[in-house]
């Protein structure tokens, strides 16, 4: 029976420590907290986003962080296979809005005790604040780990599953990173993703909290030639900081990566993308028509939210007490323009520890898409977000983590027994 060391025990690593064991191997799994899953038990808003129904090309499609790479491994541990495992440990999976999978409980706890209950039934040694210093390695394979303790382990194979460097309270600290560089591989440059922007401009501030529907965002480079590098369509939220929300979460990965080599970037949005410019100007024209005799702040409140309606007229250049029929169609096509482009500069992300997952990590061109064994040192596997692999919201980082772990847990319990 060879034995495996699982290092981090979220949910690439308590996945892969069910499936080692599954598979014949003797399991320890090693988390430096207090508690197994911490971060998985804030994941949606504390109901676990677990993974997506869509089919597998489309989840590649959904993680711009390498997905590709993981064709082999989810296809291996698909997302009938995540659902079927939680199933089988008693909790009952609900499908909703844009195919995300939650407990039917709505409690990501439940998530978490499945996984651990099932460790138990394979009798994993499950240890606790056993943080790990740093990797053993002879000839070029994998032969233990070292406790900050002192203490050293020995191991056929090491699953490293630390994280990434976001949500650090809850043991993502880049532990992981700083393991594989000392072994030789590759690091691409952490970077937060799915995180919410800080703009330049302090109006967003006192909108903050404010939600908007069905709008448009696009963003572009701050200098000429001027290109769009990104869009997104649905929801998103004013901050004390900024802007955040689904479509900003879902951006922020293109304005990270352009803001790691430019100052800022340039956000348009359109309040009104279902009409265009000559539409809504009719429709601009009817409403001030209606409110003729009124101040132009209260002709618009069929338009826009009430607290939005001061920052459109400001950036239209109108005074928002003037008379609507003392407005000229220059000023009324100045108000479309606003509505159609409100322009905001964002000037950075918020910090990595704030951010929902982790763009970079270990290269995975280093990395076997099959095993998720290491090409550089032979018995040493990752998996999860320590690697360079990150998606959208929707499900697919956790799917993501849990297929990484199955092949990762598989195929250690595998060739430690060669």
């Amino acid at each position: 029976m060879g034995k495996v060391l699982v290092v981090g025990a979220g949910p690439a690593g308590m996945m892969a420590a069910v499936k080692a064991a599954e598979n014949g191997a003797s399991v320890t799994l090693l988390e430096k907290t207090e508690r197994v899953g911490k971060k998985m038990a804030i994941t949606g808003k504390g109901r676990c986003n677990m993974t997506n129904a869509a089919s597998v090309p489309e989840i590649i499609k959904n993680i711009p962080g390498n997905g590709a790479f993981l064709n082999s491994a989810i296809r291996f541990f698909d997302n009938g296979d995540v659902v079927a495992f939680f199933e089988s440990q008693g909790v009952l999976t609900v499908t909703e809005r844009g195919g995300r999978v939650f407990p039917a409980s709505s409690k990501a706890s439940d998530a978490v005790d499945a996984l651990l209950r099932r460790l138990h039934e394979l009798h994993v040694a499950v240890r606790l604040r056993a943080e790990v210093r740093g990797l053993m390695a002879e000839d070029g394979r994998v032969s233990g780990v070292r406790l900050s303790s002192g203490e050293v382990i020995a191991a056929d194979a090491v699953i490293v599953a630390t994280g990434g460097a976001s949500y650090p309270r809850t043991g993502s600290t880049g532990d992981g990173f700083r393991m594989a560089e000392a072994v030789g591989h590759t690091v691409e440059t952490p970077t937060p993703a799915l995180v919410p922007l800080e703009t330049e401009e302090d109006w967003p501030k006192a909108l903050s909290g404010l939600s908007l529907k069905n709008v448009r965002v696009r963003l572009f480079s701050d200098s000429e030639p001027r290109e769009k590098i990104g869009e997104a369509f649905g929801e998103m939220m004013f901050t004390h900081f900024g802007v955040t929300g689904p479509i900003i979460l879902t951006l922020s990965r293109v304005a990270a990566m352009y803001l790691r080599t430019h100052e800022a970037l340039d956000m348009e949005l359109d309040l009104k993308p279902a009409l265009d410019a000559e539409t809504l100007e009719k429709r601009v024209q009817r409403d001030f028509e209606t409110y003729k005799n009124k101040q132009v702040k209260n002709a618009m409140v069929d338009l826009l939210p009430a607290r939005l309606i001061a920052p459109v007229l400001d950036l239209a250049y109108i005074d928002e007490g003037k008379p609507v029929h003392q407005i000229t169609r220059a000023e009324r096509l100045r108000v479309v323009e606003a509505l159609k482009r409100l322009p905001l500069m964002i000037s950075r992300t918020r910090p990595i520890d704030e951010a929902i997952v982790t763009a970079g990590g270990v290269s995975v061109r280093e990395l076997n898409p099959k095993t998720m064994e290491s090409k550089l040192v032979r018995g040493l596997y990752f998996a999860g977000e320590v690697a360079d692999v990150d998606g959208f919201t929707g499900g697919y980082n956790l799917q993501a983590a849990f297929s990484m772990g199955a092949a990762a847990g598989t195929w250690s319990a595998k060739k430690s027994e060669e």
